[in-house]
């Protein structure tokens, strides 16, 4: 598949439900949808977009084939709700859109980007340390059940 026919676009309410399907896709697949991801994938405005946070999606022509979210938990981004629709997968697109959303944070001047994942998600955490991500402990309170790794990538030296 040629990546250059893709595009990656800002949050627009008429792809929030592409946003929902996404993600309950691999969720359904991997876990199952917690309350918390039923709450930020069904009010993506309210839980992520009016909180200051970030949503992306990738287009293939008319079509949104991926997604990614910056929560913004405060005292740091959260990298979140990153899918890329099953058709689409192993063609890079990941790596395109990870890539976009670090170079999003960097012109933000953010110092840093966290984010939660299952290491059973063993293509996703080669990606994320192929990226530079690297592991955090993890708290004992994380806003994910099945989250068991915490990692983050530093993208500018502390002054």
């Amino acid at each position: 598949m040629n990546t250059s026919a893709i595009e990656i676009i800002p949050f627009e309410s008429k792809h929030k439900q592409a946003f929902y399907n996404l993600n309950a896709e691999w969720l359904d697949t991997h876990f199952y949808i917690e309350t918390y991801d039923e709450m930020v994938l069904r009010n993506p405005e309210t839980y992520i977009i009016d909180k200051g946070g970030f949503i992306f999606f990738v287009k293939k022509e008319n079509e949104i084939i991926g997604t990614a979210a910056f929560i913004n938990q405060n005292s740091y981004y959260e990298l979140s709700k990153m899918a890329i629709s099953p058709k689409y997968r192993g063609f890079k697109i990941g790596e395109k859109l990870i890539t976009y959303c670090i170079d999003f944070a960097k012109k933000q001047h953010w110092k840093s980007i966290t984010l939660y994942s299952n290491r059973k998600l063993i293509a996703a955490i080669k990606l994320y340390q192929k990226m530079g991500f690297t592991e955090l402990p993890l708290e004992k309170d994380v806003h994910y059940e099945r989250a068991d790794i915490k990692m983050m990538l530093e993208l500018q030296a502390s002054v």
